[in-house]
């Protein structure tokens, strides 16, 4: 059986949501994924946010979750950090062209 249960994790990831606004996590699925996602990239070689006593990366990525130490972002979220990273990583090449550009001058 999970611990904490997915209605636990799905109080606790609404939690955060203010009075009027649609909830984050609506269904287990989101937990799920959520969970997931956060288990491949500690597969990857990721460091875990908490000292864990089970070795099992969806273990961990659950344990993160209910200690609050990872969030699942709304759809709006999400989307705001892929523009944002998008835009810093447009920034960076444009700043790598002109350098290349200023050194093939000299």
């Amino acid at each position: 059986m999970l611990h904490p249960s997915y209605t636990d994790l799905m109080k606790l990831v609404n939690s955060e949501v203010e009075t009027g606004e649609a909830p984050v996590v609506n269904s287990r699925y989101s937990i799920v994924l959520a969970t997931s996602k956060r288990a491949r990239q500690l597969i990857d070689g990721v460091q875990p946010l908490v000292k864990s006593k089970c070795p099992k990366p969806l273990s961990i990525a659950i344990e993160e979750l209910s200690n609050s130490k990872i969030h699942i972002l709304s759809e709006e979220e999400a989307a705001e950090l892929e523009a944002k990273k998008a835009k810093e990583a447009q920034e960076r090449a444009e700043e790598a062209e002109s350098f290349l550009s200023f050194s093939e001058e000299d």
